[in-house]
C-alpha cells in the first residue's frame, strides 16, 4: 500500500502562481510512476503531469507545457508540481498518484492512461479572473 498526501492548494488571481506538494509513504520503495492530474466539476481527469522514477523524460500535458515544472525527491519520495501563470481554467481539484509498487524495472516515462492505483485526496486550486 501507498499513502499519499497533497498540499499547496489555494486561490490566486490569473498569473499567479502555485506549488503542490505530494509526500508518499508506505511501500515505495518500487514504485515506478508518480504524478499530478486534475479534474474540474463536470468535466473528464486529465493528467497534468508525471514523473518516473527515474527522473528522465517527465510527461506534461501539452496545456501545462512551458508552465508547470514537475520535480522529485527520491529519498524524501516527495512530488513537487510548480505552475506559473496561472488561469481560470486551470481551476480544478489537483490530485496526487501512483502506480502500485512493482518488482519489475521501470520504464523511463510515465504516460498518464497507465494504472494508477493509489491517489490522494486531493487539493483545490482555484484561478480567478
Amino acid at each position: 500500500q501507498v499513502q499519499l498526501l497533497e498540499s499547496g492548494g489555494g486561490s490566486v488571481q490569473t498569473g499567479g502562481s502555485l506549488t503542490l506538494s505530494c509526500t508518499a509513504t508506505g511501500h515505495t520503495e518500487n514504485v515506478c510512476c508518480m504524478g499530478f492530474f486534475r479534474q474540474a466539476p463536470g468535466k473528464e481527469r486529465q493528467g497534468v503531469a508525471t514523473m518516473p522514477r527515474n527522473g528522465r523524460f517527465p510527461y506534461y500535458l501539452d496545456l501545462m507545457r512551458g508552465r508547470a515544472t514537475i520535480s522529485q525527491d527520491n529519498a524524501e519520495r516527495t512530488l513537487r508540481l510548480e505552475m506559473r501563470n496561472l488561469k481560470p481554467a486551470d481551476t480544478a481539484t489537483y490530485y496526487c498518484a501512483s502506480t502500485a509498487p512493482t518488482r519489475g524495472s521501470c520504464a523511463d516515462r510515465c504516460p498518464p492512461d497507465l494504472a494508477y492505483t493509489f491517489w490522494g485526496q486531493g487539493t483545490p486550486v482555484t484561478v480567478s479572473s
